[in-house]
């Protein structure tokens, strides 16, 4: 795209046509779909495996891109790995509600044994449960938080990274040193 003498990079375009969407430009939002629709698609297509399905995420993607389009902070991703985010998290919303299984009671039958642990097993689990509570508390409250964030609550490293404003490599460092950490302290 040339405006005038300025020559810009694919970059700064997305990044102009998210500002101005912010500000409702439905131009903008058509020339933003043309220049990344199948590049998200194709994005949406691998994580979700079934082709229907990625049409309909892309157009709510799109949707998406228009509510949020005035939370685009420039200096905090480029633009195109904001879109890809966007698309990334939609795609995982999908799959999470797409893991419902709705088998007969009948097919169930083995899974619905009671399976509660005795009470010698519910003691072992409450000292194991402490000692890991204890091991995590010698992290500090933010590597602790870090852990149970990505680990037990799904977040990537650079969602973690954004949260904690530190650079992506550090926030790996910080969880394979945490997790290092857990483990020599659960084996003394």
């Amino acid at each position: 795209m040339d405006l005038g003498n300025i020559r810009l990079s694919q970059t700064d375009i997305i990044a102009d046509l998210i500002s101005k969407i912010a500000l409702r430009d439905r131009k903008a939002f058509d020339t933003l779909y043309s220049h990344t629709s199948s590049k998200l698609f194709g994005v949406l297509c691998r994580l979700l495996t079934d082709r229907a399905e990625a049409e309909d995420a892309l157009q709510e993607v799109y949707v998406r891109i228009w509510q949020k389009a005035d939370r685009f902070a420039t200096q905090d991703a480029s633009a195109m790995s904001w879109v890809y985010a966007i698309a990334r998290n939609h795609a995982i919303d999908r799959l999470r509600t797409r893991k419902t299984d709705t088998s007969p009671i009948d097919d169930m039958a083995d899974f619905l044994a009671d399976d509660a642990k005795s009470p010698e097993q519910n003691a072992v689990a409450s000292g194991e449960a402490a000692a890991v509570e204890h091991c995590m508390e010698k992290l500090g409250e933010l590597k602790a938080d870090a852990v149970r964030a990505a680990y037990m609550e799904g977040y990537s490293y650079q969602e973690l990274s954004d949260r904690y404003k530190i650079p992506l490599n550090t926030m790996r460092t910080w969880l394979r040193r945490s997790l290092q950490s857990l483990r020599a302290c659960l084996e003394e």
